[in-house]
């Protein structure tokens, strides 16, 4: 009994203490509150549609005078001719940006701290985060007037240089639309990704470095011995956020990039299947039944990337 009370006599304390401190930061709290407001109107009041994907949904009717179906969407849908190819396409695409995509901001920021020269390093920062802030229809026609077959800058260099006798239609070609969405993909986020990572290793003591060098330590083993380990909890919160997402294989890019019927059975991933059946067929349920799976799944692989994480010392709950 005395346990129970000094643990209810805890309880009760660390409460108080808790409001204690929101009224003593109430000011600082109200800041927070548009943010919660709109993270709650955008994020959870939506999600009050996935009762959707249990029904023959009707425009007209709403979800109250829909008839409901059960798993009749899901079914569906995992016996769809269109399914394996649409997680073929999606696990393929993500698995590629994350192999490939994700180590890149950190190769990034390793070389980037590496450079003395402060105005070339600014330069080389500036023109790396900028393709952020451009739009995916900027991007898309950027990189579909390079790789045009009229006077496209990429054709004309591979036939200057006798690599081929004639254009090429990258974007009609389905061997060829992976490594260029992957690539524009890394191109465009790869710089501003990278300032986490230059945050993290701006803040490991200078000290750790120079007793390195003392000790004979070359930039390389530093890399090794102290920057990587040092930087390494960023890194897995990332990768779990990464592999949470592996079925976000992309929306806008592959829209954009991949508007040739021909690129469908290589570029039809689950996002664009949902906006297809969802917006352009009509379909709202069964739409609502694939993209549910895709969340659910998601949620399930975060769950396990974190759960990973914490034997490794970090994770993000």
């Amino acid at each position: 009994m005395e346990i129970e009370r000094r643990a209810l006599n805890q309880a009760k304390g660390s409460s108080v203490t808790w409001w204690f401190r929101w009224f003593r930061q109430w000011d600082i709290q109200l800041m927070v509150l548009p943010a919660l407001l709109f993270i709650f109107i955008f994020s959870y009041l939506p999600m009050y549609g996935v009762l959707m994907a249990f029904q023959d949904y009707q425009l007209f009717g709403g979800f109250f005078n829909s008839p409901w179906v059960g798993f009749k969407h899901f079914e569906a849908f995992f016996n769809s001719p269109d399914f394996w190819t649409v997680m073929r396409n999606t696990i393929v695409i993500s698995l590629l940006k994350l192999c490939i995509g994700f180590p890149a901001p950190i190769l990034l920021a390793l070389l980037l701290n590496e450079v003395r020269n402060m105005m070339f390093k600014r330069v080389i920062q500036t023109v790396s985060y900028l393709p952020h802030f451009l739009s995916w229809v900027i991007v898309g026609g950027f990189v579909g007037s390079m790789l045009s077959t009229d006077n496209g800058s990429v054709n004309m260099l591979l036939m200057n240089l006798h690599l081929t006798s004639e254009p090429i239609s990258f974007l009609s070609v389905p061997e060829y639309f992976w490594g260029i969405l992957v690539g524009t993909g890394i191109w465009k986020e790869m710089g501003f990704a990278a300032i986490v990572y230059l945050a993290a290793i701006a803040g490991i003591d200078p000290h750790l470095y120079e007793a390195a060098s003392i000790d004979g330590a070359g930039r390389f083993k530093q890399i090794q011995l102290i920057t990587l380990p040092c930087i390494r909890p960023v890194i897995i919160i990332f990768m779990i956020l990464a592999v949470g997402n592996i079925l976000n294989a992309g929306f806008e890019d592959i829209l954009i990039l991949a508007t040739n019927p021909i690129l469908r059975d290589v570029s039809d991933v689950i996002d664009t299947y949902v906006y297809r059946m969802g917006i352009l067929n009509n379909r709202y349920s069964y739409a609502a039944a694939a993209g549910l799976f895709k969340a659910v799944v998601s949620v399930g692989l975060l769950a396990i990337a974190n759960r990973a994480a914490r034997k490794m010392g970090s994770s993000l709950w």
